[in-house]
């Protein structure tokens, strides 16, 4: 990921109301959260301040602690959100949910296509973020989680 999609994500969160944000893939993770109204940027050993300089970064290291925080699942493409496979089906997970590795947790439908969205790791689901039937970008958080 480079430099300028960082930018990005920043600007994003900087104009949201989101106060944390988590993207994780196979080759990074990106943790994004705000303090003092400025948010902080954490790419892999790299940490950057994106607007004032002596603001508080927390080590890129995974702890105990850290793995135990909240953190959320985003959107890995464009589409549209659907919290179950029919609407007479009850969802896929709801707040207080403990949800394994592997677990299906929503269907995103994109050009016609549903795909369902597995869980990467053991969680609980804290918060829904998206609504059924609601259109979602790539990167949107859909899910807030609390690491198990």
């Amino acid at each position: 990921m480079d430099l300028e999609k960082i930018a990005g994500l920043v600007e994003i969160i900087e104009n949201s109301s989101l106060k944390e944000f988590v993207y994780k893939d196979s080759e990074v993770k990106i943790s994004l959260s705000k303090r003092d109204h400025a948010p902080v940027v954490a790419a892999g050993n790299l940490a950057v301040p994106a607007a004032v300089p002596t603001a508080a970064v927390e080590p890129a290291a995974k702890s105990e602690e850290a793995e135990s925080e909240s953190c959320f699942i985003t959107s890995p493409i464009v589409g549209t959100f659907y919290s179950a496979s029919a609407p007479d089906v009850p969802a896929y997970v709801r707040v207080g949910d403990r949800v394994k590795e592997g677990d299906t947790i929503c269907i995103l439908e994109a050009m016609k296509l549903m795909n369902e969205i597995e869980c990467e790791f053991d969680c609980e689901i804290e918060a829904v973020l998206v609504s059924n039937e609601q259109k979602v970008e790539y990167g949107q958080p859909l899910f807030r989680v609390k690491k198990l």
